[in-house]
């Protein structure tokens, strides 16, 4: 049998989390030995394969700049047709297989449409529309964005399949809240929909509430400017506590480790999300988690994390403070966190999504 795969973002030099997603799986993918399958991966120009591939996995570059996946892809699975085609992180060519499976990560734009630009929303809204008209099968992260696309689009349930995103262990872990040396961190996108000015104005009123424990506490928020970005802008200018928040941007995989090990509280504020792979990420490095109450973290971090309201900047802080003056709330969070992470591998994530690619019963 033959397998396309979309690696148009799996292999860009900065990845971000779907990239990341895209990424992984086909690393795990390469590690799964079926002899009866051959794998095309089609990459833009440029790209470079930082791990070995098989000999059953060729690597098909599509040279065109523009109208990459339309136009380019369409031609190379008309030239050479595939039996099935995985589209992980992008759009559905125009030209595809019958057999084609598309990941959709989340529709956040429908839960939380006030933290998108109008031409975002409306290209997000029809690459989702494409996606289900044309794919044969369609994975969810999680079962929450499934749902949501049920509630949407009235999809029926048998197309979607779950499948949560891994974790990889961390070389070495050395995290948590050490003396008074340690950070809030955030790691993702800058943007309306992470709610990081709610986040700024809690770590306002955490520094005032704990002056002695967090003096010198810094509140990292690591990730690109997105969408509201101006906004969070002139909330950290307006801050009274500016020169104690670091803007990173854009962070490798070294520096975030670094930052991890730094980390005494990682919070994710987000008002609508499709999974959340940093907060797996955290606890996999030992680092207590803070995040909202929005049913994709409960989903993932059951009771494993330390939840609040992501409207009132009041109840963040509050549970800032109770994780920072309580070690017992501290290590019982790590120790719960680090157990939840565990049951989420790449592995696991190649080996279903194998599953769904050639038709094959999970049961």
């Amino acid at each position: 049998m033959k397998v396309g795969i979309d690696a148009s973002r799996a292999f860009l030099r900065e990845r971000t989390g779907t990239e990341e997603y895209a990424y992984q799986l086909i690393k795990n993918l390469t590690k799964i030995n079926d002899p009866f399958c051959q794998f095309f991966l089609y990459v833009k120009k440029g790209a470079e394969i930082d791990f070995d591939l098989p000999e059953n996995f060729h690597k098909r570059t599509i040279g065109r700049e523009k109208y990459w996946t339309q136009i380019g892809l369409s031609a190379e699975l008309l030239m050479n047709p595939v039996d099935v085609l995985l589209v992980p992180s992008h759009s559905i060519p125009f030209l595809h297989p019958k057999r084609t499976v598309a990941m959709i990560h989340g529709v956040e734009f429908k839960n939380c449409p006030k933290c998108y630009s109008r031409p975002d929303r409306f290209f997000l809204e029809l690459n989702t529309m494409i996606s289900i008209k044309w794919a044969k099968k369609i994975i969810t992260p999680s079962a929450s964005t499934k749902k949501d696309l049920i509630k949407f689009y009235s999809i029926s349930p048998e197309k979607i399949t779950v499948i949560h995103h891994g974790t990889e262990s961390p070389k070495s872990i050395k995290s948590g809240v050490q003396g008074d040396e340690f950070n809030i961190l955030f790691i993702g996108r800058l943007e309306k929909r992470k709610n990081i000015t709610n986040l700024i104005k809690a770590f306002e009123i955490f520094k005032e509430s704990c002056k002695l424990q967090a003096a010198n506490c810094k509140l990292i928020l690591a990730g690109r400017p997105g969408f509201g970005y101006d906004e969070i802008r002139r909330e950290i200018n307006g801050s009274k506590r500016k020169n104690d928040i670091i803007l990173t941007g854009y962070v490798s995989q070294s520096e975030k480790e670094n930052l991890y090990a730094k980390a005494g509280i990682f919070i994710m504020p987000s008002f609508a999300e499709g999974f959340g792979l940093p907060i797996l990420e955290a606890m996999r490095r030992r680092v207590p988690v803070l995040c909202s109450d929005i049913t994709p973290f409960f989903e993932i971090a059951m009771d494993s994390a330390m939840y609040f309201d992501p409207k009132s900047y009041d109840d963040v802080a509050d549970k800032m403070r109770m994780v920072i003056m309580n070690e017992h709330v501290q290590k019982d969070l790590v120790e719960r966190g680090f157990k939840n992470a565990k049951n989420y591998s790449w592995e696991r994530c190649a080996e279903e999504t194998m599953n769904v690619l050639l038709d094959r019963s999970t049961s």
